[in-house]
């Protein structure tokens, strides 16, 4: 039987008196922001409507302070700690979910070979991306080891041969996509390289529904009212950003918060839906996870690429068929701001960028 593990994080709360606060209660507070009914949140959280009430008190007790509000025909809303803590624990989930993916990848790499016997393991060094993270839920008895890390990272693992895939990004606008193939290429040349296409993405801005700040595109970000909250420094997406501003004559240091770093788009949007920036940049997806608006300006090709010889590897057409398939392709099609770009498709840069260049 092919089985794979699924690594969460948790948080345990501990008062100098040996007092828990149980992790079942960010279920319960996400049901009750969602449903606004303690009764739908509590079997949201798989729990009795009696044991949620017994954690909104304990928690009221741990704390000091109300988790929740109640009034009459208004149903239950979260208190401003009750909001501070969910979002506080969807935001580590964020900022380390790649790490954790990549090491549920190791490990369960190495349960299969070791209850299965030593089967070849495709490794693809990936940005994180929503779809991307789609390719390990698919891959059925393919051995498949993701690696989040940044596109040098993953180029130059490509390059040492640590790895047998990489992805790389940039976008469908073919004087910006000059500008991002030039700064990676020392990281490209002298590789016999193959392209496989894999997705397009929209990258933008992200705000939220209820923001007094009104945004209209990058110039507005110069407000110093504006507090913007920045990809790492190393992400691909972050030179993708700094393309685009300096399109608009705008520099980083102009920005009220551009200094200020996460190192996922979730995390960026997870920390605007927290009220702690006004705006961030990052894929469509994300700021829909978070309930966010989204203001596009980029559109960009997301893809795999690897050395040619190994595309006659089986279990590289294993790969390539999973990428062509109507289920894969379907998931997809779900993923906002995401677009099937003639996955597992293979072609070269060159033809990648003349075919932009004519569309």
């Amino acid at each position: 039987m092919h089985k794979k593990l699924s690594i969460s994080p948790a948080w345990v709360f501990r008062t100098e008196e040996g007092e828990l606060f149980e992790p079942v209660m960010f279920r319960l507070l996400k049901g009750i922001q969602d449903s606004g009914k303690l009764t739908v949140a509590a079997e949201a959280a798989g729990i009795s409507y009696r044991h949620s009430w017994n954690l909104i008190n304990r928690g009221a007790e741990f704390f000091g302070m109300p988790l929740v509000s109640m009034h009459k025909g208004q149903g239950t809303r979260l208190s401003p700690l009750g909001e501070k803590l969910l979002w506080s624990e969807q935001r580590v989930k964020a900022r380390l979910g790649p790490q954790i993916d990549s090491m549920a990848s190791e490990l369960n790499i190495q349960l299969q070979q070791l209850l299965a016997g030593a089967h070849p393991v495709l490794r693809l060094h990936a940005s994180h991306g929503y779809a991307v993270a789609l390719l390990p839920e698919f891959s059925g008895r393919l051995e498949l080891n993701l690696q989040y890390c940044s596109p040098d990272d993953a180029l130059s693992a490509l390059g040492r041969g640590d790895c047998d895939i990489a992805s790389f990004h940039f976008p469908v606008l073919p004087h910006l996509a000059v500008k991002v193939m030039d700064h990676y290429q020392r990281l490209l040349q002298g590789l016999d390289l193959k392209v496989i296409r894999f997705v397009t993405r929209e990258q933008g801005l992200m705000v939220r529904h209820d923001s007094e700040t009104r945004l209209t595109g990058l110039k507005d970000l110069v407000d110093p009212d504006i507090r913007f909250i920045n990809r790492d420094r190393h992400a691909g997406t972050r030179f993708l950003f700094n393309l685009l501003l300096q399109e608009q004559g705008i520099f980083e240091q102009q920005i009220n918060g551009a200094d200020r770093e996460e190192f996922t788009h979730t995390a960026v949007a997870a920390y605007v839906a927290a009220g702690m920036a006004d705006t961030g940049f990052g894929v469509e997806a994300a700021a829909r996870q978070f309930n966010l608006d989204f203001i596009p300006l980029a559109t960009e090709h997301y893809l795999l690429i690897c050395r040619e010889d190994l595309l006659g590897q089986s279990n590289m057409h294993q790969l390539l068929e999973l990428m062509r398939s109507s289920d894969f392709i379907d998931e997809i099609n779900k993923l906002p701001g995401y677009a099937p770009d003639h996955c597992g498709d293979i072609c070269t840069f060159a033809e990648l960028l003349a075919g932009d260049r004519q569309g």
